[in-house]
């Protein structure tokens, strides 16, 4: 596990935005692992700057993303199909069609997370896996439990989730209590995993993080387990 200490957000967000930029470069058709929330949009903004000044083309891109509320509707402004669509796919060269998001609106959960395993399966590994971390240890909707589920699944939101969502809703009545998301055991396969972690509200997460413990009980210390993590955080998250 590798830590890249930045001063601040937008130095964050570049050092991220740069090791898909290589990856690109390197593999023109890269699966990449994407995710959504406040942190990576910064990654994204240079990403599509980047692409209109011909450094990055994503024509032959495929991406997977972590996770998507449920139920909800493509085309609505809080689900991540529209947020990726907003922050990133509207704006660079790559084929919609060849851009994955959970069916938020499956009539059959179950069966539309055994689907959505297999095209990874069909279509992987994910090169490199963008990851945030919730201020409980959460990754993907993978929250804190005594078990964890290793493939893709449906799950139900915890409270604290379920509040710190709420800020993008009108109302927290209105925020989706369940999720389709990857499972650990699904994230663990990415070939290389990039998390990035921002503001002094991560401190405490991120210590858990670096020291030696694994535990179900903080989803993201099963990071340890993988062969190539590299953490790019801020000062303030790093410092507290």
């Amino acid at each position: 596990m590798r830590i890249i200490i930045c001063e601040n957000y937008e130095e964050l967000s570049e050092k991220g935005a740069q090791f898909f930029e290589s990856q690109i470069t390197l593999k023109p058709d890269s699966v990449l692992g994407l995710a959504t929330g406040g942190t990576p949009v910064g990654l994204y903004k240079n990403l599509i700057k980047w692409n209109k000044e011909g450094r990055i083309d994503f024509s032959n891109v495929t991406s997977f993303n972590l996770d998507e509320y449920y139920p909800i509707a493509p085309d609505n402004d809080q689900s991540y199909r529209y947020f990726m669509n907003e922050n990133l796919f509207d704006h660079i060269n790559i084929d919609k069609t060849k851009t994955y998001v959970p069916d938020g609106l499956a009539k059959d959960p179950d069966a539309e997370c055994a689907r959505y395993e297999e095209l990874l399966a069909q279509k992987g590994p994910v090169d490199i896996q963008l990851l945030g971390i919730g201020r409980n240890g959460h990754i993907g909707f993978n929250e804190p439990d005594t078990t964890l589920n290793a493939v893709t699944h449906i799950t139900s939101l915890t409270e604290s989730t379920i509040e710190a969502n709420a800020r993008f809703f009108d109302n927290i009545t209105d925020v989706p209590t369940k999720a389709l998301t990857m499972g650990m055991g699904t994230i663990l396969k990415s070939k290389k995993i990039l998390m990035l972690v921002s503001g002094k509200e991560k401190h405490e997460v991120l210590c858990e993080l670096l020291n030696d413990d694994i535990s179900t009980s903080n989803p993201a210390t099963l990071l340890k387990v993988h062969p190539d993590v590299v953490i790019i955080c801020d000062k303030a998250a790093y410092e507290g």
